[in-house]
């Protein structure tokens, strides 16, 4: 027996749509510095209302407040501040290249200059980033060459990766930058399993994997977790919710209740969420996560709540699926502006000092652009050489199959 109750399917909706009026009241956000710092050791389940706060250092009087606050030295904060000004100015150069026609696409950070150059700066050389497309700052907090990346943007004859990459889709061993995939949520499976191999081997190097939030209704990242809590894998497991996937809201994803951290939990894994906009905490939170994971007590569940102000792509209009005005709106502001403010409080940068180094840093960038548009196109009326074809594409052979090989006579 029923009593006639027709099912009906719940698909999430936004709260506005185009032409309406911003509204993020359901971003609940805590006092800076009002959220507790557990201790590296904690246990998961000590620590579950973490997965539902934010953690915030810097307050809107631009003090740094609260147990998460002072992990970083006044030079330490000024190298950080031009690493974010040197992400942005990198992108406004870049998304200008496109629309001359000098690239086919780009894709910017603007809003987000945070998360990744404020990680990367917790890490130790040899530890190594699964990355989506919008970490790039991890390679320019780590000193990587802007005229390298814009070869590779430029697919010029110095492009780092012969063409075998989409623009953007940088990679560096060294820096710690595993290729990026193209498929999305595949390089959060990736990431655990160079953990895993990592631990196996004995090694002291340590992985960190990145999704939006979009991404994380993809099966990889479920299997991921799995693993991950499964073998206590030395993994920062990160999730950037800049509310938006492509086009669609951050609903579609998280199912309209809870948070992403919070998906952690039933995988006893530790969750945090952080002010992605905050460039200290989010430098704090990442080196927590880090401590731990060097520490064998096993992966971290970051979720950086930010904003991502500008365009998906250059192939894509923001206007048509929010509205125009929400980026301004957003409560957690501009983190560019947010360190700036912190400097000049504690007396270590000035406005003055601050338009200087805008001027210094687009001069450096332009330089760079001009360099890399010096080179020729790839491959420039020919095509690929037998060396460019199979250069790089399989691993060297290993010493004792290079002799086994030998012996055998072939």
């Amino acid at each position: 027996m029923t009593d006639g109750t027709r099912l009906s399917l719940h698909v999430p909706e936004p709260a506005v749509r185009p032409g309406g009026q911003p509204d993020f009241s359901n971003v609940k956000i805590p006092k800076a510095g009002s959220v507790a710092r557990p201790a590296v050791d904690a246990s998961p389940e000590s620590m579950r209302d973490l997965a539902y706060s934010i953690i915030r250092v810097l307050n809107q009087q631009g003090e740094a407040v609260g147990p998460w606050a002072g992990s970083l030295t006044d030079e330490e904060l000024l190298a950080g501040l031009r690493d974010m000004m040197r992400l942005r100015a990198f992108d406004a150069r870049m998304v200008m290249a496109q629309r001359q026609g000098k690239t086919s696409f780009y894709m910017q950070h603007l809003g987000e200059e945070a998360v990744s150059t404020a990680f990367r700066k917790a890490l130790n050389a040899g530890d190594m980033n699964f990355p989506t497309y919008r970490q790039a700052g991890l390679l320019i907090a780590d000193g990587y060459p802007m005229v390298e990346m814009m070869n590779q943007i430029y697919s010029n004859e110095n492009d780092p990766i012969r063409g075998r990459q989409l623009p953007v889709m940088y990679s560096s061993k060294a820096h710690g930058f595993f290729t990026i995939s193209g498929n999305l949520a595949t390089q959060y499976v990736q990431a655990v399993g160079w953990a895993m191999a990592s631990a196996i081997k004995g090694d002291s190097k340590i992985a960190a994997a990145w999704i939006g939030d979009g991404s994380t209704a993809e099966s990889d990242f479920h299997s991921a977790l799995v693993f991950a809590s499964t073998y206590k894998a030395p993994v920062i497991l990160n999730i950037v919710n800049n509310q938006w996937a492509i086009s669609t809201f951050q609903g579609i994803a998280r199912g309209g209740s809870g948070t992403f951290a919070a998906r952690g939990l039933g995988f006893g894994i530790p969750a945090l969420r952080v002010d992605g906009n905050d460039y200290p905490a989010v430098h704090a939170v990442a080196k927590w996560a880090a401590e731990r994971a060097r520490k064998n007590l096993g992966p971290t569940l970051v979720e950086y709540v930010t904003y991502r102000a500008g365009a998906h792509s250059t192939s894509d209009d923001p206007s048509a699926y929010r509205p125009k005005a929400e980026s301004e709106a957003w409560p957690l502001g501009d983190p560019i502006l947010r360190l700036r403010n912190h400097l000049i409080l504690r007396g270590a940068w000035s406005d003055d000092r601050h338009k200087q180094a805008e001027a210094e840093i687009m001069d450096e960038v332009i330089t760079a652009q001009k360099e890399a548009e010096s080179h020729g196109t790839l491959h420039a009326g020919a095509g690929p050489s037998v060396r460019d074809i199979f250069e790089g594409v399989y691993a060297e052979m290993p010493p004792h199959l290079r002799r086994q090989r030998q012996k055998a006579g072939y």
